[in-house]
């Protein structure tokens, strides 16, 4: 596939990586785990990011990211 679609349709499906490491690894959790069964993946939007706090540190990070990929 290319890296761009140039004609055809494109999904985007919204979910939410977690980590315990960090924001930038929260995302990757979500692409990488995503990849495992849909191909094609085509662009990611971080659309917001949060955190769970315990005893005053943060012990999870969580991105919520939209995945595009193409129609088939």
């Amino acid at each position: 596939m290319a890296e761009y679609v140039s004609k055809g349709a494109i999904k985007v499906l919204e979910i939410i990586g977690i980590s315990e490491t960090s924001f930038d690894d929260a995302v990757a959790q979500a692409v990488r785990k995503a990849a495992e069964t849909i191909e094609g993946i085509t662009g990611v939007e971080v659309t917001s990011q949060t955190a769970r706090v315990k005893d005053g540190k943060i012990t999870q990070y969580h991105a919520t990211v939209k995945l595009a990929f193409a129609v088939k």
